[in-house]
This record gives C-alpha cells, structure tokens and sequence, in this order.
C-alpha cells in the first residue's frame, strides 16, 4: 500500500477525474501526498534598456512563492489526506526522479491526456514510467478535460 505518494502537475487545473482518484487512493490508504510542480531554471529579467530588472535567484523567489499559492488551490481539491507542496527548478524528468527519491515516494501518480498512442512515447509522463524505480500510475484524464502529461 503506497504511504508516500508523490503527484508531479503542470501548471494547469489538473484534470477533477485525476484529484478525485488520487484523493480517494491518499485516503483509503492513509497516505501523504506531496504535489510538485517542476518549473524551468530562470534567468535574470532584463527591460528594454538592457537593466537588470530581476536576478535569476529574485526570479527564482517570486515563481516558487506563486507557484506554491497555486498548489494551495490543489490542496483544497484533496480535503481529508496530508498534502505537501514542493516546487522543483530544472528539467522535469530529472526533478520529478529526483523529489521521488528525496520524499520516499512508494508511488508517483500523473495524469496523461487523451492523446494517440505513438505520442506519450517520447513525453514526460513516458519518461518517468521507464526510469522510476517505483510504480508509476498514469492515469487518464476525462474525455472533456485538460492539464496532463
């Protein structure tokens, strides 16, 4: 039974079919779910006049701050399971592989869309499917909805 499972999202209203499976999965199991969003590494913000607006590490600082009050929204989706936000900066295969490790994961869940087959071959979710060392659940969104791997 999986204790630690960890939810990588992109930044995207995630899928209600997928929060509901995996709220229902945390609960029945009495597991602790931690969402991670992996963003890219920024770089300094440069106006029009060549002055540096922002630092990569303010940049950095700013993105983790709004990115952490977006999963708090996820958060509220999941009532009734211990829920913790985690955001990563880098490539996302890497950084999911990673936090994985870091948290303990017993399982990592994502949400795929309703694409053709040949398509998930080279995409992220794919991606964490072959590497992980852990189970993976890729889990199909509704017909109707958007925001997966």
């Amino acid at each position: 039974m999986a204790k630690r499972i960890l939810v990588p999202l992109r930044q995207t209203q995630p899928p209600d079919s997928f929060l509901a499976a995996v709220g229902d999965l945390a609960r029945g199991a009495g597991a602790t779910v931690r969402l991670l969003h992996v963003a890219p590494i920024p770089s300094n913000l440069v106006n029009d006049e060549g002055r540096v607006v922002a630092y990569s590490d303010q940049e950095m600082a700013r993105l983790d701050a709004e990115t952490r009050d977006w999963l708090e929204t996820i958060v509220l989706a999941l009532d009734g399971a211990p829920i913790e936000p985690a955001v990563r900066f880098g490539e996302p295969v890497e950084e999911i592989l990673a936090e994985a490790d870091a948290f303990g994961a017993d399982l990592i869940a994502m949400p795929v869309g309703l694409r053709p087959r040949f398509r998930f071959v080279g995409g992220i979710a794919a991606q964490v499917y072959r590497r992980a060392e852990i189970p993976v659940a890729l889990l199909r969104a509704g017909r109707h909805e958007a925001g997966a791997y």
